[in-house]
């Protein structure tokens, strides 16, 4: 393994801060710096942009984007030994590395950019890596504050994200991540890379903010995408019914078969169908 840094291996600085991963915080340690700066060069280039970090543990990912040329990375991290563990780095980079000791899933990461392009790049906490996504797709306004997403997931989320209609994994994760984003399985880790090893395989996923997603109220689409799949094997004439009132005229407006399954529509048939059900509520009114 080549080092990208004068500092300390990443087993003596677990060893010297003692910290054993906690399945609580949903920790795996990616050790392994080759990989981590694979990862930040997925994120590339990084020399003008502030890099958000979710969960650096014992500083891995962080050292790796840092020795990449990222002008500034905002670490947040909740964990009282990873925050002593990273203070090196911090001495390391002088005025490059801002720790902030909060809960990732409690605050608002947009509001501590002050301009320039900014991205997150992160092996997220498996625990929140879901919420935390969903937060920063249904940001508003959009486009959002960052100009990339470069995440690490368990391999059965990452193909949830980025599943095509007529597939088994194809959901609501895939219509709000697709109508708002363009998505990318990058690349696979090995569970041997972490400490401790998971039990599953982890993957790369690059999110890029598609600037001009297809016109549609989100809450809608999320209600619509939430109804169709909540009953994924009925047709849509029965599953949509959960909206209330007959979804015929619903599906007539979008262009859609009624005898239809949630998992055949594409992200735009689900945008159709949403604008369709706004549409009909005014019409109501």
């Amino acid at each position: 393994m080549a080092a990208i840094d004068d500092l300390p291996p990443l087993r003596d600085v677990i060893r010297e801060h003692e910290l054993a991963a906690k399945k609580s915080l949903g920790q795996n340690f990616l050790l392994d710096l080759n990989l981590t700066s694979r990862i930040a060069r997925v994120a590339a280039p990084l020399d003008e942009a502030t890099i958000v970090e979710i969960g650096p543990g014992p500083g891995g990912l962080t050292r790796a984007l840092l020795a990449n040329g990222a002008k500034r990375v905002i670490a947040i991290e909740r964990d009282e030994r990873c925050i002593a563990a990273l203070q090196d780095v911090v001495a390391h980079y002088p005025g490059r590395l801002i720790i902030v000791p909060e809960d990732a899933l409690k605050i608002d990461t947009g509001h501590m950019i002050e301009g320039g392009p900014a991205r997150v790049v992160a092996n997220l906490p498996y625990n929140i890596a879901t919420p935390l996504l969903i937060g920063w797709l249904t940001a508003e306004p959009w486009p959002p504050w960052f100009d990339q997403l470069v995440l690490m997931f368990q391999r059965e989320v990452a193909e949830r994200i980025v599943a095509t209609p007529g597939t088994k994994s194809y959901g609501r994760l895939a219509i709000i991540s697709q109508w708002r984003c363009e998505a990318r399985i990058m690349f696979d880790i090995s569970p041997a890379a972490f400490v401790p090893p998971p039990k599953v395989t982890s993957s790369v996923v690059r999110l890029v903010p598609r600037a001009n997603p297809l016109p549609c109220d989100r809450a809608t689409l999320e209600h619509v995408a939430a109804a169709a799949f909540g009953q994924r094997r009925k047709m849509l004439r029965q599953s949509l019914r959960s909206l209330g009132g007959d979804p015929q005229p619903l599906l007539e407006a979008a262009g859609i078969e009624p005898t239809a399954r949630a998992e055949e529509i594409p992200v735009s048939g689900f945008v159709a169908m949403a604008n369709a059900l706004v549409a009909n509520q005014k019409k109501n009114n």
